[in-house]
């Protein structure tokens, strides 16, 4: 492909301005960990929401996106449940709240908060370390496998090159140039800069997104998208089989992608996506960025804001450019497609839409918001795991009185150490799908059932967190490396079982530690579930303490939230394809949704 002058300008020139944002801001992030890591808890909540919703938007999940929702028609606009997407529903509701109160940095800082400072806490907060750094390592590696994938379907240039003898093709290079860029800024930058350029990255994405939606609109008709797909692609709801068949069509080759990803049984999947999502969200976020914008926050009412707007940003935008690209590779890319045989990379179709449809000017618009999408979430990944590693290892183990400029030192250099070991990984990564579905369900499955407990169960200790936790790192492991074939959210309840055991096991090992702490967490962060003893004696000892008994308001307000965030994902779907009725009914009904969630969670939050 050929760019024009002005695409590579607008490129360069985004480059540009990213870098010098990032480097300016760089004073602001020197002071401490605190200001390096949570910009000195001073940033708008609007801010970081904006920031938020842009490492969200990250081109490896876009191309995944798109390449789902051409296989699977609307039916994929379920798919991403897998993740779950809606856990930031649970996070606006109520768990931005209590995680805010605790007032630390990281969440291994906050099992410590929860569990104490006992053998079984410090053996928590040493494991909550290790998943944080193996969860960052993972995403590392699947942000730098799809960035190298994007830019060699795009960019006309080969840098592919000899090393030693080790040929690097022409996507590591790629992948290896943006990434060094992006780390330039994060680990000079600290909190403040990866904030303040994600808010400009994220402008960048939504105009380039509106830009791609209007030209698609404007290439495809309802009529010609009917033409190339199944009967049942444009339909939403679903059987127990997916009932999709490929054969008497374009793409007859399809259906191996179908067979492969073992979604044929759709009925069942949903149901595994339901359970698995309801206990990855009780569990609350991982420790990631999406943890540590909540963490940076001003207050725990601003907490519940800021992730609230990241779900108002995100989705409509972001799905009309989906949906965009890929009804201009279902009409108009069939040769291309067909010239790839039996197995189509569906992950080029993103890229090869690019290529051929967009004009000059749009194209290095789009060019430059997917660098953007790309350099926010690598950038906030880079960014919130080194405070695990100087703050709960360093500070705290080895060397508590360091003066804050050695402490900001070693994140610089720890941050640059996992930005070099994930990319070790994504040089021998698989294909993204592989490496989101692990991501999404193997590991994640090890994470949930201790991270339950510890929100709703006052028996649970740290001792039992440890033991879970392991247990699931153990399974998922064992899952990843013996039983590649086997799809992984139906290994999902034998996972999460294993790890329930170990919880269990753990806690009863010894009576219940640092009771004293856990009066003390149950006092300050106010959650509901089984805290009858522990909510006895706190009452007993301080008589004006009032309980959590908003159980109910909370559950109605994420089943009401769930609704309302999917009404999103679908509005701009039934709009590129036509579905007038379709679209009207959902639009009522995020309307609907939004009143309600205004009146029964917003109008409340001023009681936090």
């Amino acid at each position: 492909m050929t760019l024009s002058l002005w695409d590579i300008g607008i490129v360069l020139a985004y480059v540009i301005g990213v870098l010098a944002l990032g480097f300016y801001l760089s004073k602001k992030s020197s002071k401490n960990l605190n200001s390096y890591f949570l910009g000195g808890n001073e940033l708008p909540w609007y801010y970081l929401g904006l920031s938020n919703a842009s490492g969200m938007f990250d081109i490896s999940g876009t191309m995944w996106s798109v390449g789902i929702l051409f296989v699977y028609g609307l039916k994929s606009a379920w798919l991403p449940w897998l993740w779950p997407v809606w856990n930031q529903v649970f996070v606006f509701v109520y768990l931005a709240i209590w995680m805010r109160r605790s007032n630390v940095m990281t969440g291994a800082e906050w099992i410590t908060f929860r569990f104490g400072d006992g053998k079984g806490a410090k053996l928590s907060h040493i494991i909550i370390v290790i998943f944080a750094v193996i969860s960052v390592l993972g995403f590392i590696a699947y942000f730098f496998e799809g960035i190298g994938k994007y830019c060699t379907a795009i960019l006309p240039w080969d840098f592919g090159f000899d090393f030693f003898g080790y040929q690097i093709s022409s996507a590591r290079s790629y992948a290896l140039l943006i990434c060094g860029l992006t780390s330039l800024y994060t680990v000079k930058g600290g909190m403040h800069s990866v904030v303040a350029t994600e808010v400009m990255q994220f402008v960048i994405m939504t105009i380039a997104c509106v830009g791609v939606g209007i030209v698609a609109y404007t290439m495809v008709s309802a009529e010609q998208i009917a033409a190339v797909v199944p009967k049942t692609w444009d339909k939403l709801w679903f059987g127990w089989n997916l009932d999709l068949d490929w054969s008497n069509t374009t793409f007859p080759q399809v259906n191996n992608k179908i067979a492969s990803d073992g979604f044929d049984l759709f009925g069942i999947l949903f149901m595994l996506m339901v359970l698995k999502g309801v206990f990855a969200s009780i569990a609350g976020p991982v420790p990631s960025y999406d943890m540590q914008r909540i963490l940076a926050t001003k207050t725990p009412a601003e907490a519940a804001k800021m992730s609230f707007l990241t779900i108002c940003v995100l989705y409509v935008p972001r799905y009309f450019m989906i949906i965009g690209f890929a009804v201009l590779a279902l009409v108009y890319l069939g040769p291309e497609m067909a010239a790839m045989g039996d197995n189509i990379d569906f992950e080029q179709v993103l890229p090869m839409a690019i290529n051929k449809f967009l004009p000059v000017g749009l194209k290095g618009l789009m060019l430059a918001g997917f660098l953007a999408a790309f350099m926010g979430t690598f950038a906030a990944f880079v960014n919130s795991a080194p405070a695990y590693i100087v703050n709960d290892i360093y500070k705290k183990y080895i060397n508590p009185g360091a003066p804050d400029k050695k402490l900001v030192q070693l994140s610089i250099l720890s941050s640059l150490a996992l930005v070099m070991v994930g990319i070790a990984f994504g040089f021998n990564a698989g294909s993204l799908n592989s490496l989101i579905l692990w991501l999404s369900s193997s590991l994640y499955g090890g994470y949930v059932a201790a991270n339950i407990l510890k929100w709703i169960w006052w028996r649970f200790s740290g001792n039992g967190y440890f033991w879970g936790m392991l247990f699931g790192l153990i399974g998922s492991t064992v899952k990843f490396i013996f039983f590649p074939e086997y799809v992984d959210i139906f290994v999902f309840p034998i996972i999460f079982f294993f790890a329930l055991i170990g919880c269990i096991v753990g806690t009863f090992l010894e009576p219940l530690p640092n009771r004293e702490q856990v009066k003390s967490f149950y006092q300050k962060t106010k959650p509901w579930g089984f805290w009858g003893p522990i909510k006895s004696e706190v009452m007993t000892e301080n008589p004006n303490f009032r309980p959590n008994i908003d159980f109910k308001r909370d559950a109605f307000n994420i089943v009401i939230g769930i609704i309302w965030q999917m009404a999103q994902v679908v509005i701009p779907l039934y709009f590129m394809l036509r579905q007038n009725t379709e679209m009207v009914i959902w639009s009522a009904v995020l309307i609907l949704t939004s009143v309600l969630l205004k009146r029964y969670w917003w109008d409340n939050l001023e009681k936090v």
